[in-house]
């Protein structure tokens, strides 16, 4: 039998089963439960819940907690409901879930019902039955929605509309009561509704009224002097129209008479107040975009609001908020869909373009915005008042219930749009900006939605379709397809370059595409390729109107953020940039973000699109001095310097660093605080330090370009990206050695070595070793010839040169003995037992491996850890201790896995495999290979193909299952050479 429940979200969230009250959870639980509650009948999807209870900052696990969270409502509601069941009242629905209740279940849906049925009976003119109805509702509700519960701005925004619900109720009651002479029946819901929303100027005013019918006339100038000085002390304004007219009847003592006559909504008309006006049907929507093309996402949103507004229970208009970037299409898909929709809104629409963003000074004011709405229903222009508040008061009562369409184009903030939303539930409202209108969102419930970048199948399909219209030019095949998907790439698809891109190549049937890309390439003089001409809105044109509302710092910072390279900026380089502090370059970043000239992403990057950034250069080039812009490159790089080299230091804390020269004044390094911080710095960082030594390497800044280059080597090797290893190394040679730093260009040589080394270049690798050799030696520099060692020791092993590795091993030792350097004589024990493994020498290698072991451990120094017990897990397995061996490996794993290191990890992995297929152990043989073929997958472009040969021929004895008859039957290519490259 089901269990009978009642549910209570109008005031505090309480739980009923059988009248027995519950426990509804933690915190979080009851918050979803009330949001579910709130929009009981309708689905909610996965992403809207996430949103709703964490905002932008949601835990990785978010749907998983939100699952949990609804199993353990659905027990609460129906102990004895059977495993993975629904039960009667939380349903899944698509990809979000459902609650389904009735009005003897659910209070809201009840308070929903009896309102409805209110308005019927007032409408029907029988205001007593309105009356009971309106009261009955009223009493269901017990305090604010949620009950505080909210923790983000959109699920704080959907209580408040619950609230809203009851304050409106409130206040169309207490006309009604006031009307018939029953005042007192109202007070306790009006009291509260105020308790509710403290600065709800109507809400007072209906208050002060209805006291004043009830006979308090004192209470209601008391009740008149709190809010008035309340708004003072908090907002710094007068009482409105409302609330003075309100003060007005209390001291004159002018209630409402019983039979007040009512307005075509069937609101009563207030002593005092205008009639209505004559209206007309308007129908003011610009032309739609003749070749509209894409914009499914937005559009299918946009549809979804629409049928969600049709569903019924809204007490105020949809407020759909469009933002993003200049000339990314806002206006255009609003327009669009606005067509695609007028004729469902039989009162007519409006069309009003705000010029917000011209800024505060050449933006429309709202009373004029006002104005040129109310002439557009209708008012003759001596009827338009003249006060802001009785403007804003006609323009209401006009829109009261009707079926409108309101388009708001290029809003500037959410106080200019504010005054212009009508006073209907049936209403669409349309807008767009170019920042999200969060204060909109919290106060009036608008939905936001972001307009994106065309992807490039939709952008191909833009300029394609322009350029068919045009029929002057046959649209691009073959190679020319290729060059016009460059062009898409270059104008960062931006759809207001690309319209006016379809123009110019209109205009000129002879300019070829290879022409037009040609003149893209040239950043310099990338916007000159999209001037409109006169009249015409380019992208030029609308970055400038964002720039020119910027403060001056945050101009000066926009200007310099030119020089970041493409992965983008943290706000940390932006104070090394700009000499500026970290809590003002945050504050500039976010006016950049709000001028939606930059965006974030989810790392802390800031990035601009292509031809803003283009746009940024051309300012950068006008307005500062050639010393500033060298300036400005050089503290940027010097930054990455300098924080590489500090996040490299905690890598290897045993490493002798390079001693770098002082930072330029103002620079910032980063330092990480932690081995975990510094990946996480690398891993942020990656592009961007790749592009730094570049751009190092092509122009003197005041950095020299392989101290930046080798600080990216370990990070780049431990996590397989060896295509970016080897471009960076090749950058750095080509800058040392045209400035004939020979010390620099060994270690470049010594480190592209390895790069080549992991592609299976070895014979390469050993040519770039010798070269590197031959000038440590001639320098003198005994730590770096060992290290060079090591390196050949590792070529050599890896081509079965084992006598050679392990002369290169014993020079390795013997260097490193004599510089006393504890931590490369690890490495080189570490390569002469792995030469006397492979040579059958395997009582000396337990020896030599034990050493390295020891000292490892003696200095604390992890990072050779995984490397010797894989090596010495092959000295095991040879001498036929397997278990011995399978524990070493294991911990290789782990250790590899704790450090970051990518190829040991997955050479103990594939070592692992191979050992326990061997022992006959399939399914423990089949779970490493698997760990193996993880780690290599990660690598960049997926891993070299050599090591992908070892795997394959791994996968194939796995396929066969063939274990060998003897563990000493091991060649060494069979448990595969060294995976690590001395850094």
């Amino acid at each position: 039998m089901t269990p009978r429940l009642r549910l209570q979200v109008m005031g505090p969230l309480r739980v009923w089963r059988n009248d027995v009250e519950l426990d509804s959870g933690p915190r979080q639980q009851q918050c979803l439960l009330a949001l579910l509650l709130v929009r009981s009948g309708r689905p909610v999807s996965m992403s809207d819940l996430i949103d709703l209870i964490w905002g932008a900052d949601p835990p990785a696990c978010a749907a998983n907690i939100i699952q949990k969270y609804v199993g353990a409502l659905r027990r609460l509601f129906e102990p004895d409901l059977l495993p993975r069941s629904s039960g009667s009242y939380l349903t899944r629905h698509s990809t979000g879930y459902r609650f389904t209740a009735g009005p003897e279940t659910l209070d809201l849906v009840a308070f929903r019902q009896l309102v409805s049925a209110a308005k019927v009976s007032a409408a029907e003119g029988r205001p007593d039955k309105a009356l009971d109805l309106y009261i009955d509702a009223l009493h269901l509700c017990h305090g604010s929605a949620g009950d505080a519960l909210a923790e983000s701005t959109l699920a704080t925004a959907t209580f408040a509309g619950v609230d809203g619900e009851f304050i409106a109720a409130a206040v169309a009651a207490a006309d009604v009561a006031v009307q018939l002479r029953r005042p007192a029946e109202v007070l306790a819901a009006l009291r509260l509704a105020t308790e509710m929303d403290r600065l709800n100027e109507p809400v007072h005013a209906s208050l002060v009224t209805t006291l004043a019918a009830a006979g308090y006339q004192d209470k209601a100038l008391m009740a008149y002097r709190a809010i008035r000085d309340r708004l003072s002390e908090e907002l710094g304004i007068d009482p409105g129209r409302e609330l003075r007219e309100a003060q007005h009847q209390v001291l004159t003592q002018a209630v409402m008479p019983p039979t007040a006559e009512r307005d075509q909504a069937g609101t009563p008309v207030r002593a005092g107040q205008s009639r209505p006006v004559p209206m007309v049907r308007p129908a003011q929507l610009p032309p739609d975009q003749p070749l509209f093309v894409g914009r499914k996402a937005e559009l299918d949103i946009l549809s979804e609001l629409v049928v969600e507004m049709r569903s019924g229970g809204r007490t105020s208009p949809m407020v759909v908020a469009m933002d993003g970037m200049g000339g990314v299409g806002k206006s255009t898909v609003v327009m669009h869909f606005a067509h695609m929709v007028a004729d469902e809104f039989t009162d007519g629409q409006l069309y009003l373009d705000l010029q917000g963003h011209q800024g505060e000074e050449g933006s429309v004011l709202a009373g004029d915005a006002l104005r040129s709405l109310l002439y557009a229903l209708g008012v003759r222009a001596a009827d338009i008042p003249d006060t802001f508040d009785a403007l804003v008061g006609t323009y209401r009562s006009l829109t009261a219930g009707m079926r409108i369409l309101v388009v708001l184009d290029n809003v500037r903030d959410s106080s200019q749009v504010r005054p212009l939303l009508p006073n209907s539930a049936a209403s669409l409202v349309l807008i767009t900006s170019r920042q999200a209108l969060v204060g909109l969102a919290a106060s009036d419930s608008a939905r936001l939605l972001r307009a994106y970048l065309p992807d490039l199948p939709e952008a191909r399909e833009l300029l394609r379709a322009r350029l068919a219209a045009m029929r002057s030019r046959t649209l691009p095949a073959g190679e020319d397809a290729e060059t016009l998907d460059e062009i898409l790439e270059l104008c960062g698809r931006l759809p207001l370059a690309l319209a006016i891109l379809a123009a110019r190549l209109s205009a000129r049937p002879q300019l070829s595409l290879g022409s037009v890309a040609a003149e893209l390439r040239d950043g310099a003089r990338r916007l000159a390729a999209f001037e409109g001409g006169r009249g015409v809105s380019d992208p030029r044109t609308a970055f400038s109107w964002s720039y020119r509302q910027l403060t001056p710092a945050a101009a000066r910072l926009f200007r310099l953020l030119s020089v970041a390279f493409a992965a983008g900026i943290t706000v940390e380089a932006c104070v090394s940039l700009s000499g500026l502090d970290l809590p003002q370059a945050r504050a500039l970043l976010e006016e950049l973000t709000e001028a939606a000239l930059v965006t974030d992403d989810d790392h802390g990057r800031f990035t601009s699109h292509v031809l803003v950034k283009a746009y940024a250069e051309e300012l950068f080039l006008n307005a500062e001095s050639p010393a500033a812009r060298w300036a400005a490159t050089s503290r940027l790089l010097q930054h990455y310097l300098h924080s590489s080299s500090n996040a490299e230091l905690m890598l290897e804390p045993h490493r002798t660093p390079i001693v770098q020269p002082p930072p330029l004044p103002g620079v910032v390094p980063e330092q990480p605080a932690s081995y975990e911080e510094a990946l996480g710095w690398f891993a942020r960082h990656r592009e961007v330090l790749k592009e730094a030594v570049k751009v190092a390497a092509e122009v003197d800044y005041d950095i020299v370009p392989w101290h930046l280059a080798v600080t990216t080597q370990q990070y780049l090797e431990w996590y397989g990206f060896f295509r970016d290893w080897e471009d960076v190394m090749r950058y750095a040679l080509r800058a040392a050695r045209e400035r004939g730093d020979v010390i620099g260009e060994a270690h470049v040589l010594r480190c592209l070595a390895g790069a080549r080394w992991f592609s299976g270049a070895n014979e390469e690798a050993l040519d770039l070793l010798r070269a590197a050799l031959d000038i440590f030696a001639r320098q003198g520099m005994l730590p770096e010839q060992a290290m060079a060692y090591v390196n050949l020791h590792t070529v050599h092993s890896t081509l079965g040169r084992h006598d050679l590795a392990l002369a290169d091993s014993e020079k390795a030792v013997a260097l490193n003995r004599v510089a006393g350097n504890k931590r490369a004589t690890i490495r080189s024990l570490e390569c002469n037992g792995q030469s006397l493994t492979r040579l059958g020498q395997h009582e000396k290698a337990t020896r030599v491996l034990q050493r390295a072991l020891d000292l490892n451990a003696q200095i604390e120094y992890r990072h050779e850890d995984a490397s010797i017990r894989v090596a010495v897990a092959h000295n095991l397995r040879i001498m036929g201790k397997v278990d011995d061996a399978v524990e070493q490996l294991r911990l290789a794993a782990k250790t590899a896995g704790e450090m970051g290191q990518g190829p040991n990890r997955f050479e103990a992995f594939r070592g692992l495999s191979e050992l326990l297929l061997t022992a006959g152990d399939a399914n423990g043989a089949q779970e490493a290979y698997g760990r193996a073929h993880e780690v290599l997958g990660s690598f960049q472009d997926g891993g070299p193909d050599h090591m992908w040969a070892h795997l394959r021929r791994l996968a194939q004895r796995l396929a066969r299952f063939e274990p060998r008859p003897s563990l000493t039957d091991v060649t060494p290519e069979r448990y595969g050479p060294d995976r690590r490259f001395a850094v």
